[in-house]
């Protein structure tokens, strides 16, 4: 590795030790994973088949003991009712009816059918003393459910339930029973059923006396099924071999893990079975977030390693960070913390040592600004004040010509003071000290005021200014500081529009609650590459006009600034020329600006 760091080469070592250390353990642990998740998941379906079979159970006994408390409304204590009085009792037993869908039949003490809930034809009269759980029931006078059996005159598979019906001096006087017909009625709750159908598991029940299938027959439309000769199901072969769980293969060769419990009273047995997949996937789910974790952990210690031997230069990124803040925001001064190696805490003092040569400068430049602005303000009022003489007559009256020419010289000087102040008013905004008187004031004579104030300029440089959409709009702001904004806007189109062309001013709202002034011009706009800088103070974009472009760069900086303390803001787009607007609030209590892409949706930039 000779291209690579020492960190770098700790780093490699440790990660592939620790790949291999993991690889080794996981060749070791996957098989014992396996087994463990195949007897859980064995262990699962014997306790699910358990709890079906209890659950059969349940309902066998709840069906039982509703029956054998309705066999004592069938007597008056001594003797049998009538078989009106019968009829009567059977047909109000809504509960009873309800566990026994099929049919509920009275007999007397020999097993002869003498009643019945509804009718099925030759039942009536028939005796059923020959039945293996009626001779049961006849010797033990107890509540008996019967195996599987075909009805004698329905000729279907049912389940019969019988209870004695007994006089108060405990003589046997019949029998009440109800039968289930297990073709049409499953013993299994509905919702068991479906859920045990999920997916590929598989779920039989089995009467193993008459080889049936009472659930889960390879005919999806039928109930009761013959089973098939041996060998032609595994699963059905390895739950009556008498081993109640373990693995099979089935005929396709898929393996399955099975389990089987028995129902002693129905000589049913119920199997669950499901892929051997179900045991290997969550042992290779493991396998991968074991092996992931390991080679996080691996990965963590090579990296502490890593981190150790780039402790020295932790510093050193630092400063580059602190650096690139500086070029990205020139005017938030910055410093390093000198700590570390010899050489970072060197590196860390000449950075300071130049950052304060460049506040230093930047603070000369300031004060440049301040100091000249002052040293102009006072030639400049003399000046003006002459001016202000001749134009009043006060030296005596001028020719029309000298007088015209008197007036325009002192309005440029006013607009130049204006200027001069502006100047001193950035110091105050970077320092903020500055103040704005907001109140609500009319559009139409500060923008009016604004190209007044500029017209003489712009038919020097042969161009026209008007205004569009100017109506009788209301805006929150200080008419000093809107009309200083207007005339660098107005000003700024005039020196780089081309000759006889139109400087527009337009009023528009663009979002609800603030309107904005733009002022459009001709021009071939800004580079591209100088839009981001446009608003920063001292920045002057050279665009290939003729014109004198000649100023301090502070212009558009202080529009900015101005423009935020009215709540405002201002903004650039190029459209057939170069668009420069402001857009202010239009009452007092819209204090803030909407957010910003409502506003790039407005402006169409």
């Amino acid at each position: 590795m000779p291209s690579l760091s020492l960190g770098t080469r700790l780093a490699v070592i440790v990660i592939l030790g620790s790949i291999l250390t993991v690889g080794a353990v996981l060749a070791v642990a996957y098989n014992a994973l396996v087994d463990d998740f195949e007897a859980i998941l064995t262990e699962q379906q014997l306790v699910e088949t358990r709890r079906i079979a209890s659950e059969v159970e349940q309902r066998l006994e709840l069906k039982l003991d509703v029956l054998s408390e309705s066999a004592a409304m069938m007597t008056d204590g001594n003797a049998l009712h009538s078989i009106a009085e019968i009829n009567y009792q059977l047909n109000r037993q809504n509960l009873l009816r309800s566990l026994f869908p099929d049919g509920l039949v009275v007999f007397d003490a020999e097993a002869t059918a003498i009643a019945e809930d509804f009718h099925v034809p030759g039942r009536i009269g028939t005796n059923y003393s020959d039945r293996n759980h009626f001779r049961r029931a006849i010797t033990t006078r107890s509540p008996i459910i019967s195996r599987p059996i075909i009805g004698r005159t329905t000729g279907v598979p049912l389940l019969s339930f019988l209870a004695p019906i007994q006089s108060d001096e405990g003589d046997l006087l019949g029998f009440l029973g109800g039968t289930v017909n297990i073709g049409q009625t499953s013993l299994i709750p509905k919702e068991m059923l479906r859920r045990l159908r999920e997916e590929e598991d598989l779920f039989k029940v089995v009467d193993i006396e008459n080889f049936l299938y009472i659930e889960g027959g390879p005919s999806p439309g039928k109930r009761i099924q013959p089973l098939p000769k041996p060998g032609a199901d595994p699963l059905v072969d390895a739950a009556l071999s008498g081993i109640t769980f373990g693995t099979v293969r089935d005929k396709s060769g898929k393996e399955l893990i099975y389990a089987a419990s028995h129902l002693e009273e129905l000589g049913w047995m119920f199997v669950r079975s499901v892929p051997y997949e179900r045991a290997t996937a969550p042992a290779n789910d493991s396998f991968v977030q074991f092996f992931i974790i390991s080679a996080a952990i691996g990965l963590v210690i090579a990296l502490l390693g890593f981190v150790a031997s780039r402790t020295a230069i932790k510093p050193l990124d630092r400063m580059t960070e602190k650096i690139e803040e500086m070029a990205k925001s020139p005017s938030t001064g910055q410093r390093l913390t000198a700590n570390g190696a010899k050489e970072t805490r060197r590196l860390a003092t000449a950075f300071n040592q130049l950052m304060s040569e460049r506040d230093a400068i930047s603070t000369m430049k300031e004060n440049f600004v301040s100091n000249v602005s002052h040293e102009l303000r006072t030639p400049l009022t003399s000046l003006n004040g002459a001016l202000r003489l001749l134009a009043s007559g006060a030296a005596g009256q001028l020719p029309g010509k000298a007088e015209e020419m008197a007036s325009l010289a002192l309005r440029n000087g006013d607009r130049l003071h204006l200027l001069i102040s502006d100047l001193l008013d950035f110091s105050k905004l970077t320092a903020g000290q500055m103040n704005v008187t907001l109140s609500a004031q009319p559009l139409a004579p500060v923008i009016n005021a604004a190209i007044a104030g500029n017209i003489a300029l712009a038919e020097e440089h042969v161009l026209s200014l008007s205004t569009e959409g100017l109506e009788d709009q209301m805006v929150v702001a200080d008419e000093h500081r809107l009309r200083q904004v207007l005339d660098n806007f107005i000003s700024n189109a005039i020196k780089f529009s081309p000759p006889d062309e139109a400087i527009t001013v337009r009023v528009e709202q663009t979002v609800p609650g603030f309107t904005r002034i733009t002022v459009s011009d001709c021009g071939d706009g800004v580079p591209k590459q100088f839009e981001n800088e446009l608003f920063e103070r001292f920045s002057q974009a050279e665009v290939g006009t003729s014109k004198s472009i000649k100023g301090t760069g502070l212009g558009l900086a202080i529009c900015r600034e101005l423009a935020k303390l009215m709540n405002g803001e201002v903004g650039y787009f190029y459209d057939r020329g170069a668009n420069f607007w402001i857009e202010l609030p239009n009452n007092m209590t819209r204090k803030n600006h909407v957010n910003e892409s409502a506003r790039n949706t407005s402006r169409g930039v």
